[in-house]
């Protein structure tokens, strides 16, 4: 099959009119494909086609580049992805039809074709869009009802047995614990997190399906609720709590950080939804667990997709912007288990250039959001906004990157009892503090480690992302100092 960077748009055309003309005996003409933004790990595209003298609308969803590794049970692929789809829609859980998996000799890569669904899917857009106001407030328990439903799928019946992996909590931790290991970078506040994690693991778990990324997002909506569950591609067997927790995770509230289901609703009613399908109690020590863990996850994660940039198909702006997102979820490990005072650094004087770097760096980012998104849509629009919150990102890092980096060796130096004038450097005690968090010999309870990860952590999302919500909680939950600490 043709590789998938090498499919032109005449290629992917000419392919699927074949395949539609498989699909629909009253196919007559396909009008257009495009490839849609987000969907950073698959891509998703909207097919228009005319049918019988009707204009109809699909969608596609395929494996980034047309390609997907090899299938297996812990990455079962895009044709059980449409099995679960098929199954949960059986189960009364909103989806959209699949109408084909698409074939090897379609020579258009993995993936499948659905109904197309109209509604939001923009976490954004869903915890603010007037359209929603009288909808929102019902959306936690629905979403509670919604996952009970899934939970409750018999996964012998259905065959999702033969190709789904069953994992236990434990064994989630430490693959997700590796993989991040695997990318050879020294991350302390993911090593503290793993730790915890391990120490704080659920009793009594009842494994069943777990959909494992249902969270504002994944989840269609309109002015009647839910439309459809989407993105089933890291479904498993184990925790249903995990679908609990992750729809909590801080990730996804988007600015909304004071309502935890989200963005738009309430514990309360997540939980209460859920038991009134499900006729069983919810732990809520078992959903905190998996709260922190969806930080950890998705952590690990965001690296993993600037991991995939250097290696992968893929190497859109989109991959490298995601791997900084990486120190949100570590702010919010932060906020969830070590909460504190912290001190924030004092950018540094530019260079007295004319233009100076900043100004440079302000100019392109200034011509990506003013001329390049107002005269394009789409797919480009949405990479030219990241290509400017990318630019931004390196101009703190310039202001704020060097104080930070000097205060955080002294800190390191102080935890571990190094003199000052050691010729020992910052990336070598950034390992001994992620060796010493690996092996058990750095207590977790020690006040200096506490206060040198929440120091750290804040200050690295000052450089990346100072808008997001977890920042300003943990600069507002304690006193803030500023500069040199």
């Amino acid at each position: 099959m043709e590789g998938a960077m090498e499919l032109s748009v005449e290629a992917m055309h000419d392919r699927l009119v074949s395949v539609l003309g498989k699909i629909f005996a009253d196919f007559e003409t396909l009008e257009s494909v495009e490839r849609l933004s987000g969907g950073a790990s698959q891509e998703t595209y909207r097919i228009e086609l005319t049918r019988g003298g009707e204009p109809t609308v699909l969608a596609m969803r395929r494996a980034s580049g047309g390609v997907e590794g090899e299938v297996t049970a812990a990455h079962p692929g895009l044709a059980v992805e449409a099995l679960l789809m098929q199954t949960a829609a059986q189960a009364g859980v909103p989806e959209p039809q699949v109408h084909y998996v698409l074939q090897p000799e379609d020579g258009i890569g993995a993936g499948f074709i659905m109904q197309w669904l109209d509604g939001y899917t923009l976490g954004a857009q869903i915890v603010k869009a007037p359209e929603l106001d009288a909808i929102r407030p019902q959306l936690a328990r629905r979403c509670g009802e919604v996952l009970a439903q899934i939970h409750g799928i018999d996964l012998v019946a259905s065959g999702l047995d033969q190709h789904l992996q069953q994992q236990t909590a434990e064994e989630y931790v430490r693959q997700t614990w590796q993989r991040y290991q695997d990318f050879n970078t020294p991350q302390p506040m993911i090593d503290y997190t793993a730790r915890w994690l391990l120490d704080h693991l659920p009793e009594n778990v009842t494994p069943a399906l777990v959909h494992n990324d249902f969270r504002n997002g994944n989840v269609m909506i309109d002015a009647t609720g839910i439309v459809a569950v989407l993105d089933w591609e890291v479904a498993y067997i184990g925790d249903p709590m995990r679908d609990l927790g992750w729809i909590l995770t801080h990730s996804w509230r988007f600015g909304r950080d004071e309502l935890p289901v989200g963005g738009f609703g309430e514990v309360a009613d997540l939980f209460a939804g859920y038991e009134s399908v499900s006729g069983k109690a919810v732990d809520p020590e078992a959903v905190r667990f998996w709260q922190v863990f969806g930080s950890f996850w998705w952590a690990v994660g965001c690296l993993g997709m600037a991991e995939h940039y250097r290696n992968g198909p893929d190497k859109t702006v989109e991959r490298p912007a995601i791997g900084r997102r990486s120190s949100e979820c570590q702010v919010d490990c932060v906020n969830l288990l070590i909460p504190g005072s912290v001190v924030l650094e004092q950018p540094r004087q530019p260079a007295a250039a004319m233009p100076a770097m900043e100004e440079l760096l302000t100019s392109v980012s200034d011509f990506l959001r003013d001329e390049v998104m107002t005269n394009t849509q789409g797919r480009l629009q949405f990479l030219a906004r990241v290509a400017a919150n990318s630019l931004d990102i390196v101009q703190r890092e310039q202001a704020l990157a060097a104080p930070g980096l000097a205060n955080e060796e002294r800190r390191l130096r102080a935890l571990f009892g190094e003199p000052a004038d050691s010729v020992v450097e910052l990336d070598e005690l950034r390992w001994r503090l992620v060796h010493e968090l690996r092996d058990g010999t750095m207590p977790l309870q020690s006040d200096l480690l506490q206060q040198h990860l929440r120091t750290t952590v804040v200050n690295q999302i000052a450089i990346d992302q100072p808008r997001y919500a977890g920042f300003k909680t943990a600069t507002n939950r304690a006193k803030t100092q500023i500069g040199g600490d």
